[in-house]
């Protein structure tokens, strides 16, 4: 699934092309994409705005129109967003076409159909939406090592599934939450709550490195990934756990092991990242 980084580089392509213009019109060619609306109330709630913003909310993009419209769409498992010149829209998996005032087009396409779009109106709604979905934006001023310790405090789950958790940090998904915990030497079945303050402070500042480095590769395409111009991005290139069981670490030597954690295929060291001892 598209995590932060790869929402973030589409949302960098997009947004000086897209701010300013006008969404002339929008063809929602499967209705599931905008359920439980139907595609005849979603397309002329956003047809003719301007488009003032493109946003990005955890793994959410946001596109803020005129009049306080606002439309949100999730990539999900196979979802791309495509930036293509007039008239080439001959694309597979077509599921959504927008039409631009200048001719050219976006377009959604999603092979497996998981991804989704939504009309909000008016801020209040956007944020009641996000409201306990979406946390702490990680990129943010407000990801702190003190808000991430107030987050796990007496907390028993895995520290792998509470980095995964959308409603505590937004946008942390498998790739990104391995990489962050080999960078700060932590197992990911350690129980959160027993991490002691610099432990934490460690990973706060792991997770910033690892989604800005996968920013800068222009995120991961390990199956259907592809940026606003259909080129793949390169992090999988640099993954230093992620995908690398029988390995040696880049860090010791040891052989990356894979487990499940939070019902996900999980890698460590299992040197680097000591396994907890049981309570």
């Amino acid at each position: 699934m598209p995590e932060l980084p790869e929402v973030e580089t589409v949302r960098r392509q997009l947004a000086p092309e897209l701010e300013g213009r006008r969404l002339d019109a929008i063809q929602i060619l499967d209705s599931k994409w905008c359920e439980p609306a139907p595609p005849e109330e979603v397309e002329p709630a956003v047809e003719g705005r301007r488009i003032e913003r493109l946003d990005r909310r955890g793994k959410w993009l946001v596109w803020e129109l005129a009049d306080e419209v606002h439309l949100i769409m999730h990539l999900r498992m196979t979802g791309n967003l495509l930036l293509v010149p007039a008239g080439d829209t001959d694309r597979r998996f077509l599921r959504v076409k927008i039409d631009l005032d200048d001719g050219r087009h976006v377009l959604f396409c999603d092979a497996r159909r998981f991804g989704r779009g939504r009309v909000l109106l008016g801020r209040d709604a956007v944020h009641d939406y996000f409201a306990g979905r979406v946390g702490i934006e990680p990129l943010g001023p407000d990801f702190t090592p003190e808000a991430l310790q107030g987050m796990a405090s007496g907390r028993k789950a895995p520290v792998k599934a509470f980095l995964l958790a959308q409603e505590r940090v937004a946008g942390v998904g498998n790739i990104y939450a391995d990489e962050a915990l080999w960078l700060s030497k932590i197992h990911p079945l350690r129980p959160v709550g027993t991490l002691k303050p610099k432990q934490l402070s460690s990973l706060r500042d792991s997770v910033i490195h690892v989604l800005h480095a996968g920013i800068d590769a222009r995120g991961a395409t390990i199956d259907d990934f592809r940026d606003a111009d259909g080129a793949e991005g390169s992090f999988q290139e640099r993954f230093q756990v992620h995908l690398r069981e029988g390995e040696p670490c880049l860090r010791c030597g040891s052989t990356i092991r894979k487990i499940r954690a939070a019902g996900r295929g999980t890698y460590f060291c299992p040197r680097c990242q000591r396994q907890p001892r049981p309570s």
